[in-house]
This record gives C-alpha cells, structure tokens and sequence, in this order.
C-alpha cells in the first residue's frame, strides 16, 4: 500500500518546513489529490492518521482537494472533466489525445503555530 509511504513523506515534508519556521505544531494541511493519481484518499487518510501521532502532525486537520481528469479532444480541442479515463469528448465523441489533470498529488499548504 503506497499511501503509507506517501503519508510518511507528507510527515518529512511537513516537519522539515515547521523547522524551518520554528513552528512547533502544524494545525492544518492541505493536500490535492487527482482522481487518476492511484492514491485512495481513506487508505492515505489512515496512513496520516497512524504515522503523524508522535509528530507536529498529531492534532493537524487533513483538507483534501479532489482534482477531476482533464481530457483535451485530438478533433475539436476541447479539454473536458473526466469521471473514468476512458471517457470521450461530451461534444465530438473522440477519445482524449492526451489527459491533462487527475493525476496531481501535492501539499498545497500547511497551517502551523508558532507559540
């Protein structure tokens, strides 16, 4: 299960930047996460969970931001939302030349106490 090891870095990340700002508890974290990522949000939610109890993560709110697939039409250029990767453009029918999001995984901001 990936999400463990993605947890621990999300930790490393996380506590390397509260050093530096000489914070000692992160409050909030906020995470995107790409609906084609291969990331499952409850198993990585668990994994935070049991990995940050003896860390500046242990009382930190987790927000995570879903992030649709984006598909961009080989024929007409249109870029759509995608629910599967094997869905087709909702204007021509054409299969995605290229899928331009989903695949995000990323802190976007950590919220940390200073006192």
């Amino acid at each position: 299960m990936h999400e463990f090891s993605l947890a621990g870095e999300v930790i490393r990340l996380a506590e390397t930047e509260a050093e530096k700002n000489s914070a000692r508890s992160v409050n909030e974290i906020t995470i995107e996460v790409g609906d084609f990522s291969g990331v499952q949000v409850e198993a990585f939610r668990s994994a935070l969970e049991i990995l940050s109890e003896k860390s500046r993560l242990s009382k930190a709110s987790l927000n995570i931001i879903r992030k649709k697939g984006k598909g961009i039409c080989p024929d007409c250029k249109q870029e759509f939302e995608m629910e599967e990767r094997i869905d087709t453009c909702p204007v021509c029918g054409a299969f995605p030349s290229e899928i331009s999001g989903g695949y995000e995984f990323r802190v976007v901001s950590l919220l940390v106490d200073k006192d």
